[in-house]
């Protein structure tokens, strides 16, 4: 049997877990570190709203992000408390809202009744109207230095010590204009992370405006929607966009880079907000 102490303390967010790793000379017994996974329920003023399956870590911060990228709330100030409770079957994030919140009127009947799964971002939505809320435009249209994306990409590996040692999790990261990465959240799932990542900036009085948005994941329509609804300019992903996406995020203004890696990146909308000094030509609109 693997000796059941892993050589370090793994990191919060992470659990050892016995292996028996098989390679060419035979198996070998070994503890390793995986990324953990549970029930989150998100309940307002006492109504179930979903069962969000997320890292438990940062739970104060996803609880106000991802308050505010579901319009439960308008503004941080109507999350009025958190109450982490755990349970045998997982957490509960108990939170009173205002009376003036969209959080306080919630209707049993009509809030999302499936579990979101670790790369759900929209589970258990019941109307297609849900799905699909209308954007309101970004309003930060200044231009960003693509060196300055560059360096957020280059050091952004340094800023996830649970995906370091599990190698299953998601980041979402805010850098400031010279590239410096800030703040960074990590979770199972992307939308948790970028979720985490929300509620942190707003429980540090911190403005997304100004800054880069950088998500190790693909760009799929909910991750614009909450970068967008967050007040974010930019939105850059290490993986691709979906067409949705895209879409979604040339009629809303928000600058969507794709494939962001240290040697390069496509920039799918906006291109005027990154501005390389040997850009020839122009995208097909």
């Amino acid at each position: 049997m693997p000796d059941p102490t892993p050589p370090h303390s793994p990191p919060i967010g992470t659990a050892p877990r016995p292996l028996w790793r098989w390679r060419s000379g035979g198996q070998q017994a070994q503890i390793d570190v995986v990324a953990e996974e549970v029930p989150v329920a998100m309940r307002y003023n006492g109504a179930a709203f979903a069962v969000m399956m997320a890292t438990p870590c940062d739970l104060e911060d996803f609880a106000l992000g991802f308050s505010l990228s579901e319009g439960l709330i308008l503004r941080p100030a109507q999350l009025l408390a958190i109450e982490v409770q755990p349970q045998l079957e997982g957490i509960e994030l108990n939170m009173t809202v205002a009376d003036d919140a969209p959080g306080a009127a919630l209707d049993p009947a009509d809030g999302r009744l499936l579990p979101g799964r670790g790369g759900c971002g929209l589970c258990g939505a019941r109307q297609l109207e849900d799905v699909l809320r209308p954007l309101p435009p970004v309003r930060d249209l200044r231009r960003h230095d693509p060196a300055a994306l560059q360096r957020a990409l280059a050091s952004l590996g340094q800023h996830q010590p649970m995906n370091a040692a599990s190698g299953s999790t998601h980041a979402a990261a805010w850098a400031d204009a010279s590239g410096r990465i800030g703040w960074v959240r990590e979770d199972v799932g992307r939308h948790n992370a970028l979720d985490k990542l929300i509620g942190a900036l707003h429980h540090n009085e911190h403005t997304i405006e100004g800054g880069l948005l950088v998500v190790s994941s693909r760009a799929s329509y909910e991750m614009v929607s909450k970068a967008v609804r967050a007040g974010a300019s930019v939105l850059a992903a290490v993986s691709a966009p979906t067409a949705l996406a895209i879409d979604l995020a040339r009629s809303a203004g928000l600058c969507l880079v794709g494939f962001a890696r240290q040697g390069g990146f496509n920039v799918y909308t906006h291109p005027e907000r990154l501005q390389a000094g040997d850009a020839t030509g122009s995208p097909p609109r």
